[in-house]
């Protein structure tokens, strides 16, 4: 029988140490296969309070105490202790164990064993103990051996399906890679290698329909695959080994946790391959926005990446995200999350990352019957998806990452609507947050973005709405947002006091004494030309 690394009671009392006591089994015979884990020799009336469970206890039954209750109170105390077994070797002190000690082991469910001669207990103690650290060893040499087998796989060009294959055969059960979150990776079986329908047929049955944060089967071994990293990433993910054909031992979650250290560096391989793969997109995309590759090299290019739109014509997208997004996120996971959220779309997208500027850009294929605002709303969703799934995008992040959508054309017009959708993104940040931003409509911004460090622009903002800035850091209410409103209305006064919740007389009044603050005219068309450009410039001067 499997002893995890120890010896059983019954094995113990049949090495020549106890052996030679003429050992007498009292009670609990059927009980002698509990597993020793350590052997303690003592006399003293305290010593269950000593003990931590699994040990063979001698004893010479000196404090055991003289009357039935104290010898019924210790073994008691003996067993709630969780101890192997309890060992008395006759002499001075009892000639025959009495009656309440053997009644009370009896009840307790405690092997109580009786030596009719002296045995040096110190002889015993070291007998044991070899043998106890030899059956540890033998269980590191197995799961080394499961170590070595692993690192032979991968060095021989396999990965983690043939890693979890070994350590299925190795436990007799399947083992499952799961994220930490729960969703399943990789499944082996026993002799089945990489995942086959039995071992996703016991994960749909005894582990997929669970929670991710629910307590495990009965019986299983979860061990924890390290990511290398801090916070989010300390944990790549999880080896989940189930026991369906055979109970799961020590040996076997030894054996788990070596491997889980193999995994974590073929994890980690494959996630910086994956973060070059990524890069090199990126790298492409900028080169082409940036006219270092020629319209005509580019489809031959773009085809060595997976990318072969035909003759639909391309869609530029770029995302740029907030300066404070989490640095402990992974660009590699970010672009394989967009192109899986943007799988159903059917269309053939090439996503890189230029990490350096925190910029994701794209081209997708516009195909014929899907509209271009359909498209990027898609196409935005995907990429915030993107963005929360790697780590890269928080909730609490001051200025939320701008999704920029250029014209749609063909290849001659793709790098040119690549660079302009990024500058605009770039321009974007601040104003505010929406699903994404049409390029078109940010030109007047793009240009005052790139004007923000000019020192007439910050006069011309202080010229023409600096007045009123000054009114609302010491009055109120404040009319920044009233006169914000009534230009996003073009002037149209009901639907600004309907956005404010004013009445009409209120915005006219309010309105009015902006015009006095600002001594303009709010109803001359130049004036309000002159107010919305400086309050749009004012989101890149402030």
């Amino acid at each position: 029988m499997e002893t995890e690394g120890g010896i059983t009671v019954r094995q113990a009392l049949e090495l020549p140490g106890l052996r030679g006591g003429l050992p007498e089994v009292l009670t609990c015979a059927d009980r002698l296969d509990r597993t020793v884990r350590w052997v303690h020799a003592g006399e003293a009336p305290n010593i269950p309070a000593l003990l931590k469970g699994g040990e063979l206890l001698l004893t010479t039954g000196l404090g055991l105490g003289t009357r039935p209750a104290e010898q019924r109170a210790f073994i008691r105390r003996l067993a709630d202790r969780g101890i192997a077994a309890l060992v008395v070797e006759l002499g001075p002190r009892f000639g025959r164990l009495p009656s309440a000690i053997v009644e009370a082991a009896r009840t307790a469910g405690l092997p109580l064993v009786q030596l009719h001669r002296e045995v040096p207990f110190v002889a015993v103690t070291e007998e044991i103990h070899t043998e106890i650290v030899n059956g540890h060893y033998a269980l590191l040499r197995r799961a080394e051996e499961v170590h070595r087998r692993c690192t032979q796989a991968v060095l021989g060009g396999g990965g983690v399906p043939q890693v979890l294959g070994i350590l299925a055969d190795f436990a007799g059960n399947p083992v499952f890679l799961e994220t930490p979150d729960g969703r399943l990776l990789f499944a082996a079986g026993p002799g089945s290698g990489p995942a086959g329908a039995g071992p996703l047929q016991v994960w749909e049955g005894l582990r997929g329909a669970r929670a991710a944060r629910a307590a495990p089967p009965a019986g299983a071994v979860l061990v924890e695959v390290p990511g290398g990293g801090p916070g989010t990433g300390s944990v790549r993910a999880r080896l989940v080994l189930l026991a369906v054909s055979g109970s799961l031992l020590t040996v076997h979650r030894m054996a788990a946790e070596r491997a889980a250290g193999i995994l974590a560096v073929v994890l980690m391989q494959a996630r910086q391959e994956e973060e070059l793969a990524a890069r090199g997109r990126g790298d492409f995309l900028t080169d082409l926005a940036e006219g270092r590759i020629a319209p005509g090299d580019a489809p031959a290019q773009a085809g060595v990446l997976g990318f072969r739109p035909g003759g639909d014509l391309l869609l530029p997208v770029v995302m740029r995200l907030a300066p404070e997004s989490a640095p402990s996120g992974s660009w590699a996971l970010l672009a394989r999350a967009v192109a899986e959220e943007l799988a159903g779309v059917g269309a053939p997208v090439l996503v890189g990352v230029r990490p350096v500027e925190g910029r994701v850009p794209l081209l997708l294929a516009l195909r014929p019957g899907t509209t271009r605002t359909a498209l990027a709303d898609r196409v935005a969703a995907a990429l915030r998806a993107g963005a929360d799934r790697a780590g890269l995008e928080r909730p609490g992040d001051r200025t939320p990452s701008a999704v920029v959508v250029g014209d749609a054309g063909g290849w001659e017009a793709a790098g040119a609507g690549l660079r302009h959708a990024a500058e605009a993104a770039t321009a974007a940040h601040g104003l505010g947050d929406r699903p994404w931003w049409d390029a078109r409509r940010l030109d007047i911004d793009l240009l005052l973005w790139r004007l923000r460090d000019q020192p007439d622009l910050a006069s011309f903002v202080e010229r023409s709405v600096g007045p009123l800035l000054a009114h609302d850091r010491t009055a109120r209410p404040a009319l920044l947002p009233t006169l914000e409103a009534y230009l996003a209305h073009a002037g149209r006064k009901a639907e600004a006091a309907r956005e404010l919740h004013l009445n009409r007389q209120t915005l006219y009044n309010r309105l009015a004494r902006i015009g006095e603050l600002l001594g303009t005219d709010l109803d001359d068309p130049q004036s309000v030309l002159a107010l919305s450009l400086a309050l749009r410039a004012r989101r890149h001067t402030g």
